[in-house]
């Protein structure tokens, strides 16, 4: 049944007015978020998410890679958005059904499929930051798949923002996203996309964008600690303290603020190490985060 918008308009009102009830609002495409006159510079953002065959960076291929860039100006808002490009990729191994599941992708519609190598560098190389909600993961998968991007600076809003000072809780996508009061249908690579930039430009409660946020942490310089020779007894402790396990080199890595390094260097001696060895510890700039090679 299709309702004249007027008639939903008022119905939002009136829900949105009683405490019981939440509207959720589905995101759509659009081609900018704010229409003042840009102020200071402008700058290229680039949004990417990525689908795997699986977790492993070393072994597992990307089946999708949705990029969509944006412009933006020196207070964080967005004033420009233009079109998601998204490719599939056939990995050349079966998918696991778990991943058919999560991503609704099956072997079927990935034959004979294959990423725009020269599109997907061109719009990349393009970018003053690239932006991924879990950098982590997808940074290492996309510069061994894309080399010749490899060295852009990234940015995590999943790692590198306070959600709760914020006045979130939680740090999934999904979940951000419906307390800014959207929902959308996650786990594709261009919705996921499309959440994430609406993810960036909306305000915090002091009137900055996530965005702006998101920029001011990412110019800070920042601390991965490979935690080299942890003992074997330590991995649930440092699991808990967001610690990630690199299968390759085995060892577990994280990256803190420089305000957050010596407290944790303490925390490693006393805790983990027993006074017994130290951690290797690296700076890093947005062109190093989140690679996997430090």
């Amino acid at each position: 049944m299709t309702f004249p918008s007027d008639v939903l308009d008022r119905a939002e009102q009136l829900l949105s007015a009683h405490p019981d009830f939440r509207v959720l609002r589905r995101l759509c495409a659009v081609d900018r978020f704010y229409a003042e006159p840009p102020q200071g510079q402008m700058r290229v953002g680039v949004a990417i998410d990525v689908e795997t065959t699986g977790l492993d960076q070393e072994s597992d291929r990307i089946i999708e890679l949705a990029v969509q860039r944006f412009r933006f100006d020196a207070l964080g808002r967005i004033t420009q958005v233009g079109t998601p490009r998204v490719w599939r990729e056939d990995p050349g191994m079966p998918i696991d059904p778990r991943i058919t599941k999560l991503t609704g992708l099956t072997s079927e519609d990935l034959v004979g499929k294959t990423i725009d190598e020269l599109a997907a560098v061109d719009i990349l190389a393009s970018a003053d930051i690239i932006i991924a909600h879990n950098a982590g993961f997808d940074r290492p998968f996309v510069d061994r798949r894309l080399p010749a991007i490899a060295g852009k600076p990234w940015a995590c809003t999943m790692a590198e923002l306070d959600w709760l000072e914020l006045g979130f809780d939680g740090r999934a996508l999904s979940h951000l996203v419906a307390q800014c009061g959207w929902f959308y249908e996650g786990h594709r690579a261009e919705n996921d996309i499309l959440a994430l930039i609406y993810l960036l430009a909306h305000a915090a409660p002091d009137g900055e964008t996530i965005l702006a946020k998101l920029m001011a942490a990412s110019e800070k310089p920042s601390y991965r600690i490979n935690a080299i020779d942890a003992p074997f007894e330590a991995k649930d402790i440092l699991k808990a303290k967001t610690y990630r396990w690199d299968a390759t080199l085995r060892f577990w890595w994280r990256i803190v603020s420089e305000e957050e390094l010596e407290g944790e260097q303490e925390w490693l001696r006393q805790d983990v190490y027993a006074g017994r060895a130290s951690p290797a510890i690296f700076l890093q700039s947005a062109r190093e985060r989140y690679s996997g090679t430090s």
